[in-house]
């Protein structure tokens, strides 16, 4: 077979061969029966499932989230300036506000600048919300749906790069603190304040402590991501799945403060093998502080990358009347890879996004 060329000549490996798509079906079979387990947990918990506009106003103001920018052509011929969502929550928050307690979707959601074995930038993503409950009932949401997938493709253990974890295992939580601690000898709440703020110099006198590298122009949060995923992402979710819990309030720009510790959030990630499947929070309904908090993201955006996105206004309206809540946001794709133990997430992908 011939390779790819500017003439259109088919490339060898390409998805849609009939030799390459018998290998991954199965693969995208376990994928249909997990997507349909799921969709009947969600039914039998009394969840309302809405299918939401990937076209926004705003794609999301976290820092380090890319988007893919549209324009929107009206009936007039002019244009407006419009983003692919990278999550369905602001729609999903403003439909707790209008009333609906307990909503899922399922979402292709878009981010730019990702693709590896872990990354896609269409991929799907499972965000699910509670009104009026605990961030830990998120806890053993996580804990059911990890044993539905594993039950639905007949799997007795999710792996990943020599990694194993089993499903039905009881869920370990840690703190982000003692996360750092046990796997970078790092005290991390000394180097936050009571405002929440992180305190750039005292965290890098404990990673030189530590023997661990930083960049000169390294912020804070700079710098705890980078022993975030060299030394603490790695040692979790083996054997059984990580809830790595109380985030710093820095790093968790749409969750709410611990009532117990300023310097930390109601934020969790669930870990399976190294993998982070899963985000999520005790929701911030503070609109005055969301918007704080977005305008200074947005401020780091423009440092760092040079860009910055537009703040939905009416997602911080209806922050005023959202009840207190509680949400998760689950990839699903990563899930169907660890489940099904595939290599990389395009072996669980339909159809792949064309290009390298």
């Amino acid at each position: 077979m011939n390779k790819p060329t500017n003439n259109g000549q088919a490339h060898d490996g390409a998805w849609w061969r009939p030799d390459r798509h018998a290998d991954r079906r199965p693969a995208l079979l376990a994928r249909n029966r997990m997507m349909a387990a799921m969709r009947g947990w969600f039914a039998a918990e009394d969840f309302i499932e809405a299918d939401v506009p990937a076209l926004q106003v705003s794609p999301g103001n976290e820092t380090h989230l890319h988007a893919f920018a549209a324009n929107m052509i009206g009936n007039d011929g002019a244009g407006r300036p419009m983003y692919l969502h990278t999550s369905p929550e602001f729609t999903a928050k403003k439909l707790l506000a209008a009333g609906e307690e307990r909503l899922v979707c399922f979402s292709r959601v878009y981010r730019n600048r990702e693709r590896g074995p872990l990354h896609h930038p269409e991929f799907t993503m499972v965000e699910w919300y509670r009104a009026n409950a605990p961030y830990e009932r998120l806890f053993a949401d996580c804990q059911a749906l990890l044993a539905l997938a594993a039950k639905a493709v007949g799997a007795t253990q999710f792996s990943w790069r020599g990694s194993a974890c089993d499903p039905f295992a009881a869920i370990q939580r840690v703190s982000v603190a003692e996360a750092f601690e046990r796997y970078a000898g790092i005290d991390l709440l000394a180097t936050i304040s009571d405002e929440g703020e992180g305190d750039r110099e005292a965290l890098a006198a404990r990673i030189d402590k530590a023997g661990l590298r930083y960049g000169p122009d390294d912020s804070w949060s700079d710098m705890f991501s980078r022993v975030l995923v060299e030394k603490v992402e790695p040692e979790l979710g083996h054997g059984a799945a990580t809830v790595l819990d109380a985030y710093p309030a820095c790093e968790a720009a749409l969750a709410r403060r611990s009532e117990t510790d300023p310097r930390i959030s109601e934020r969790f990630e669930l870990y399976v093998c190294g993998v982070e499947l899963a985000n999520g929070f005790g929701e911030l309904i503070d609109a005055d502080e969301q918007r704080r908090r977005f305008m200074a993201d947005m401020a780091e955006k423009q440092r760092i990358y040079g860009e910055t996105y537009p703040i939905d206004e009416d997602f911080l309206d209806a922050l005023r009347i959202m009840p207190p809540a509680s949400g998760i946001a689950l990839g699903f794709d990563r899930l169907a890879m660890l489940a099904t133990g595939a290599r990389r997430i395009e072996d669980v992908l339909w159809a792949p996004v064309a290009g390298s």
